[in-house]
C-alpha cells in the first residue's frame, strides 16, 4: 500500500527539530500529533484520500483524519481540505465531492476553515488531503504509548471490514459471484463502519481505555505491533477470539491469502484498545450503545515478547505482513 516501512520513515523523521510546545511530535505508531496552545492540548491529524468509491470520497476524506484525532480523545472541531484531480476532471465531480465533504463534516460538527482545489497534469486520479484538529483536556489525552501490562486487548469490529465493504462496492460483479447478491447489498450498506469517531470519544469519556489505535493499513497486525512498540509492552493474542467474518475467510480463500495476510487486511474504523481489566464491563456497555461488540482477543504483557496462540499452539506474532487491500481492489473484472 502507500506507507513507507518503519525503517525508511524513521530515517526521514530525523531532520525534524524538537519544540517545547510539541507534546507528541511525528513518531511511528502515532497517527496524530499534539501541541500546547496556552493551557490546552491541540490534537492534529492529517490523511490522504484516494482510490475509494467516488460516491463516498468526501465522507472518507473527513472521516479518515477525524477518526485518528478521536483516538487521542479529542473531539474533531475544525479542518482544512485539499481536493486535487487530473487536468480533465469534470467540475461536476469536484462539486459533488465537496457536497459529500461538507455533509460529512456536518455529521461531526466540524467547521471547514480553509482548503485548496485544483487540477494538475501530473495527477492521474482524484486525491484529497484533510487535516483535522481539536482540543482535549490533558487528563483526557489518550496516546498509543500508554498501554499497561495486564491491559486487555480489545477489538471493536471484525477484521478486514474495510477491505470487504470497499471490495463489494468497487467489484460488485465479482463480489456477487463470491458472496451472493444479498450479502453484497448488506456489506455495501456497512461502509460507514469505516469511521470510529463516536465510539472512540465515548470510550475515552467513560475512562475505559489507556491506549487506542485504528487498524488501518496493515490491519490488526500493524496496529498491535505499533501499540506494543509505542508502549514498550508485549502482546499475547488468541486466534480463536479474533472476530473474522466468514465472508473475509471466503475472500482469503478466493485470492489464496495466508492467515497472516488476512489479519493484515486494512480495517479502517476498527479500534484496537488497551482496556484495564476493571473497565472491561464498562467498555462492553459503551460499545453496545453504539451497536458494536467488544472482542477481547488477548492482553498486553510486561515482557516484550509477542505471541499468537492458535488451537493451543503458540507462535511468534507476525511483525509485518503484506496488506493485500490494494491488490484485491485493483483486480480486473
Amino acid at each position: 500500500m502507500g506507507k513507507l516501512d518503519n525503517r525508511q520513515l524513521q530515517n526521514f523523521l530525523k531532520c525534524i527539530k524538537t519544540n517545547d510546545q510539541v507534546i507528541v511530535p511525528p513518531m511511528i505508531g502515532y497517527d496524530a500529533g499534539v501541541h500546547r496552545i496556552g493551557d490546552q492540548m491541540l490534537v492534529v491529524s492529517t490523511d490522504p484520500c484516494t482510490g475509494v468509491p467516488q460516491e463516498w470520497f468526501g465522507w472518507f476524506l473527513i472521516n479518515y483524519a477525524a477518526s485518528d484525532l478521536s483516538l487521542f480523545g479529542a473531539k474533531p472541531q475544525f479542518c482544512t481540505v485539499n481536493l486535487l484531480g487530473p487536468r480533465q476532471t469534470d467540475l461536476i465531480v469536484f462539486e459533488e465531492i465537496m457536497k459529500q465533504t461538507c455533509a460529512a463534516a456536518d455529521e461531526h460538527g466540524i467547521a471547514i476553515v480553509r482548503g485548496h482545489t485544483g487540477m494538475y497534469d501530473s495527477l492521474k486520479d482524484l486525491l484529497g488531503v484533510c487535516t483535522v484538529y481539536g482540543v482535549v483536556e490533558q487528563d483526557k489525552l489518550v496516546t498509543p504509548g500508554n498501554a499497561k501490562p495486564g491491559d486487555l486487548i480489545m477489538c471493536t469490529k471484525p477484521v478486514g471490514i474495510e477491505t470487504l465493504t470497499n471490495f463489494v462496492c468497487i467489484h460488485p460483479k465479482t463480489a456477487t459471484e463470491i458472496f451472493g447478491a444479498k450479502k453484497v447489498r448488506e456489506f455495501a450498506g456497512m461502509i460507514k463502519m469505516q469511521s470510529c469517531v463516536r465510539e472512540a470519544l465515548q470510550l475515552v469519556q467513560a475512562d475505559c481505555v489507556n491506549a487506542m489505535h485504528d487498524a488501518t493499513e496493515g490491519g490488526l497486525i500493524t496496529a498491535l505491533n505499533e501499540l506494543s512498540e509505542a508502549s514498550n509492552v508485549g502482546i499475547k493474542v488468541n486466534w480463536e477470539n479474533i472476530p473474522i467474518l466468514k465472508e473475509v475467510i471466503m475472500l482469503k480463500e478466493q485470492f489464496n491469502l495466508k492467515d497472516e495476510q488476512m489479519l493484515a487486511l486494512s480495517s479502517t474504523g476498527t479500534i484496537l484498545a488497551a482496556v484495564p481489566p476493571a473497565a472491561k464491563q464498562k467498555a462492553v456497555e459503551v460499545l453496545k450503545q453504539r451497536g458494536l461488540c467488544a472482542y477481547f482477543i488477548g492482553e498486553f504483557t510486561e515482557n516484550r515478547d509477542k505471541s499468537l496462540t492458535k488451537m493451543g499452539k503458540e507462535s511468534v506474532f507476525p511483525l509485518s505482513v503484506e496488506d493485500a487491500y490494494t491488490r484485491l481492489l485493483e483486480i480486473k473484472e
